[in-house]
């Protein structure tokens, strides 16, 4: 019986989500940093994990990945191959289209440079829906830090995500987002599908649901990092008719310390 997909968050630390897509038998999981809550929602969904997506190298997205490949034996991990791992994997980069299960379809790999240099987004079409796992790349109104990158990197996967279609949603790894709108609205105002997606943040969230995953369209309405081209945006980094890579420089540097 061919069950229909699901993608449901694990929550992990303080304010991030393994993400988990299963068919009611089987499962893959993304950025698991932490195994115990995510062995906890397997066992009592009675799922068997099959694979891990990785999309970087940072700890609070592979902690958990050694204690499943213990509980696990037959599991395969897709990692970055632009990065290197201590746990057995097999190396995915942008030209890459695979299948990491009989049950899911083919997942497209984005290179995604900037939060760090090899990091990797999947993207997959499924039953006319469209689903990306980016990581600490795009956040819910917001972007990762440039702990690896450069500005022009990050500005440039920012700009391929932004390029994907309007209705795919986004679902990052961290629990960001009302900070990030918070931070939007001191450069942006008077953007009223921000000030909008500030009331429902603080419906969802009082009401102790996740605010993700968003949908490209929704970011490109109200997520500053996608929105260098916004003539109040320009005119609160004092950066007016400026080249976009400033702008966004700039924006990325305000982010830093708000």
């Amino acid at each position: 019986m061919q069950h229909k997909l699901q993608i449901i968050p694990v929550p992990a630390f303080k304010d991030n989500y393994i993400w988990l897509i299963h068919n009611g038998i089987n499962a893959v999981a993304v950025d698991p940093g932490d195994a115990a809550p995510l062995l906890s929602t397997l066992s009592t969904l009675n799922l068997d994990l099959e694979a891990i997506l990785i999309t970087h190298h940072h700890q609070d997205h592979i902690g958990g990945v050694d204690t499943l490949l213990n509980q696990f034996p037959d599991l395969t991990v897709f990692a970055p191959k632009l990065e290197q791992y201590a746990f057995k994997h097999v190396p995915v980069g942008e030209r890459d289209t695979f299948k990491c299960t009989g049950w899911l379809p083919q997942l497209k790999v984005l290179d995604l440079p900037g939060h760090t240099l090899g990091h990797i987004g999947f993207y997959i079409e499924y039953a006319g829906q469209k689903w990306l796992f980016c990581g600490d790349t795009l956040f819910g109104a917001g972007c990762g830090r440039l702990f690896e990158g450069t500005p022009f990197q990050m500005f440039t996967s920012l700009q391929k995500l932004a390029a994907l279609p309007p209705e795919s949603q986004v679902f990052c790894t961290h629990e960001y987002t009302l900070h990030n709108i918070n931070f939007a609205l001191s450069i942006e105002p008077d953007n009223a599908a921000l000030k909008q997606r500030h009331q429902d943040t603080i419906a969802i969230r009082n009401a102790e649901l996740p605010s993700l995953p968003s949908t490209v369209a929704l970011e490109l309405a109200t997520n500053p990092f996608l929105r260098c081209d916004s003539k109040q945006i320009q005119l609160s980094t004092q950066l007016l008719n400026q080249p976009l890579l400033q702008v966004f420089t700039k924006i990325r540097e305000l982010r830093n310390s708000y």
